[in-house]
């Protein structure tokens, strides 16, 4: 059986970042995904594109996703056949981030429809009505069997989230203790190894 594994990079990542997966998946081909990650529909659109190209050629597909790229991932692929997903620091609502962005940066709904854009130093984009409207009128509908990593002191998305995520789509979640939303020193790095293999075992 061929398999395929798609990797969504988070914020500021690259495609590149899948050939540190290679070696969890020897039996499969691992391919970071291109998207333009200004917003999501643009990368609901070459997700979705990338994901029609190998579904064409590959019996099984599966995904691993960093923060903003789960969200972007559910997007475009949950009416879709995905055998399995990983997530590490995953945005599972992006409404409830995007609301506690404007909260941080005092920011309200009434204004954000006034302006339509607002540049906040919260954020390091604008927040748009635009954006906020897409999210609300595209409900997540998640049905993947899904492995989820988070960081116990994760300052973006609060473990609330996570967990009212699990209770609705019965995912795993793994919490590391002292963990951060980016997974980088060396305890995190391991951990995260340890995770992923623990979960493909």
């Amino acid at each position: 059986m061929k398999q395929a594994v798609l990797y969504l990079h988070g914020k500021g990542g690259s495609a590149d970042e899948a050939v540190y997966y290679k070696p969890f998946f020897p039996g499969a081909d691992v391919v970071g995904v291109e998207y333009r990650g200004d917003n999501p529909w643009n990368a609901r659109e070459d997700i979705l594109a990338a994901y029609r190209w190998f579904a064409k050629e590959y019996d099984s597909i599966c995904i691993v996703a960093n923060s903003i790229g789960a969200y972007f991932g559910m997007n475009a692929l949950q009416d879709v056949c995905i055998e399995h997903a990983y997530f590490i620091s995953p945005v599972v609502d992006m409404e409830r981030l995007i609301l506690d962005i404007m909260s941080w940066a005092g920011v309200s709904e009434a204004e954000l429809a006034d302006k339509k854009t607002i540049t906040t130093e919260t954020w390091g984009e604008p927040l748009s009505w635009e954006y906020l409207s897409y999210v609300r009128e595209h409900p997540i509908s998640w049905h993947v069997p899904t492995d989820i990593l988070y960081g116990e002191k994760d300052v973006h998305i609060p473990f609330e989230t996570i967990a009212h995520f699990v209770k609705q789509t019965d995912a795993n979640v793994t919490i590391m203790k002292n963990g951060e939303h980016w997974f980088h020193s060396d305890d995190q790095v391991k951990f995260h190894d340890a995770w992923l293999k623990q979960c493909l075992k």
